[in-house]
């Protein structure tokens, strides 16, 4: 009978959980904010407990539901007020820029010369005067600017101005022909 009970709940804790995610929306987990990743750990250690427990699944499934309720509310106020955003989210740190290097943004960022050298080198820049400007982003990225002579080159560069690509749309798929999709490239069956 316990075995049933955990079956159960369990497939109760996965639907709940699915049930957050979509409200929530998705997110990589590069995208992720600590408060978000907080929430997430928290969720699923919570989602654990109820499968396991036998006597008050319940309050475990109250439990993940405030959790899912704060992160849905906290992403609706930083979404609204820059300063919560700021304390819960972070900010952006300039950890180089024109050649000189912030080792005070490097520290907030908790990153050494080494990290930071391997995040240039992962971006393709092996020289750091390629870089203009390399800002840490509050989701653990570096974003670079180039040098203007080191950016790639473009066909506006070049006064060319290419066909516009526009993306792929399956018109077959699993042997069925997709109506909808067929009608959007301009065509009918």
């Amino acid at each position: 009978m316990d075995i049933l009970r955990i079956i159960i709940s369990s497939f109760a804790a996965v639907i709940v959980l699915f049930i957050i995610t979509k409200i929530l929306g998705d997110k990589q987990i590069s995208q992720l904010s600590l408060f978000d990743y907080i929430i997430g750990i928290s969720i699923g250690s919570i989602a654990a407990e109820m499968a396991t427990e036998l006597e008050t699944p319940f309050n475990s499934l109250v439990a993940m539901l405030v959790f899912g309720f704060t992160s849905f509310a906290v992403t609706i106020i930083t979404n609204k007020s820059v300063k919560i955003r700021k304390i819960l989210t972070g900010r952006t740190l300039i950890i180089m820029d024109k050649g000189v290097i912030y080792r005070e943004n490097l520290k907030k960022a908790r990153l050494d010369l080494s990290d930071f050298l391997t995040l240039c080198r992962n971006s393709g820049y092996f020289d750091l005067n390629q870089i203009q400007t390399a800002v840490f982003e509050h989701n653990g990225n570096m974003s670079f600017l180039p040098v203007a002579d080191e950016r790639p080159l473009t066909p506006k560069d070049m006064n060319i101005k290419p066909k516009q690509d526009y993306i792929m749309t399956n018109v077959i798929m699993d042997g069925n022909i997709c109506r909808e999709n067929l009608k959007l490239t301009g065509n009918n069956d």
